[in-house]
């Protein structure tokens, strides 16, 4: 069974649409009691971070979901901002970040395009796995749809699971133990994206 927060923000029907297409089950959790018994979890997000933040301390799902991730180990999956979420910090904000991946959350460098106006990062670009297996399985030169101006740093190499070049190479899959993220929206990402959440769903 998967998942899906619903604490206001991100893309919970495209979620929920996508593993009804694929008939695996999944419900929407929107309360700490819905939350409790998950066995895999989606953490969507769109807009600002210390807004997504905000969102998720004042939904009454917090606690339940730090339980269910660091202690429980339930696998998660954060998608954009939801990603971003998972580290300590963000240069977009001032609130702490939910910090399950040692990582901070900084702005692109605009003055090393060549070109002014290169941000947002929006649209298509592709993801190098740094493994074949995990979320990228049977996948060939996956390509995914991205909307962002902040990236995910990552202290530990190791975390970092597909990388993209942007004017320069940046973590757009991470990976700490049971906890995953996707810079970029598997649920707008077409057919790369749906067999993303698919293996997901099979981990």
């Amino acid at each position: 069974m998967i998942t899906v927060l619903d604490y206001g923000l991100g893309n919970v029907a495209a979620f929920v649409n996508i593993y009804k297409r694929l008939n695996l089950p999944v419900e929407v959790a929107a309360t700490a009691s819905q939350l409790a018994n998950a066995k895999k979890i989606i953490l969507p997000g769109v807009g600002a971070f210390d807004w997504a933040m905000t969102r998720l301390n004042e939904s009454g799902m917090r606690a339940c979901l730090d339980d269910l991730v660091m202690l429980k180990k339930k696998p998660v999956l954060g998608v954009c901002v939801g990603m971003q979420m998972m580290a300590k910090k963000s240069d977009e904000g001032k609130l702490p970040g939910l910090g399950w991946i040692d990582a901070e959350v900084k702005r692109f460098d605009e003055t090393g395009f060549s070109q002014q106006t290169h941000l947002p990062h929006m649209g298509w670009n592709d993801v190098k796995p740094l493994s074949s297996a995990c979320l990228f399985k049977g996948m060939h030169s996956p390509r995914f749809y991205f909307l962002h101006s902040y990236y995910f740093a990552s202290a530990n190499p190791d975390d970092v699971l597909g990388v993209t070049d942007y004017n320069g190479s940046f973590t757009s899959v991470a990976r700490s133990g049971n906890v995953f993220g996707t810079q970029f929206h598997p649920e707008k990402s077409h057919q790369c994206g749906i067999s993303l959440l698919k293996n997901f769903a099979e981990l």
